[in-house]
């Protein structure tokens, strides 16, 4: 069929002739309504979205000479965010002459990693990169 008289058919439907594939020889059409199309569409891709599941990471950040006391804050803080599903990022930040002291990051480090043992694991413990030091935590 020629190009003008789909045009002509679809008009008098009171459609849209809509290019379905434009590589096929002849190309193929149909005569449907645009908008309900581009709404279906939308709801499909809509539903598609909302099945995917998006991983969250949350992040604490100590430092190396962090009292017990504001530790087990930010302790109870991060069991929160696994309980709810979220991962972990734990970052170890450094100033100034504490990075002459790597030893006393690392021990904070440790000690995190123990009160956590219970609910989570380490995924990644990343390497001290400039003057921050990360991990992440994910639940068991």
């Amino acid at each position: 069929m020629k190009t003008e008289d789909a045009i002509a058919r679809a008009m008098d439907v009171g459609q849209d002739l809509i290019e379905v594939s434009p590589n096929a020889k002849p190309p193929v059409a149909k005569i449907l309504n645009y908008g309900k199309l581009k709404y279906e569409e939308k709801k499909k891709a809509q539903a598609s979205k909302k099945k995917q599941h998006v991983v969250k990471i949350k992040e604490l950040r100590v430092r190396p000479r962090i009292d017990d006391h504001d530790l087990m804050t930010k302790v109870n803080r991060g069991r929160q965010f696994i309980s709810d599903g979220c991962k972990l990022k734990i970052t170890l930040m450094y100033r100034g002459r504490e990075m002459s002291r790597l030893d006393l990051g690392l021990d904070v480090l440790d000690r995190i990693i123990d009160l956590f043992s219970d609910i989570a694991v380490v995924e990644k413990h990343g390497e001290l990169e400039g003057r921050r030091q990360t991990i992440i935590l994910t639940g068991k």
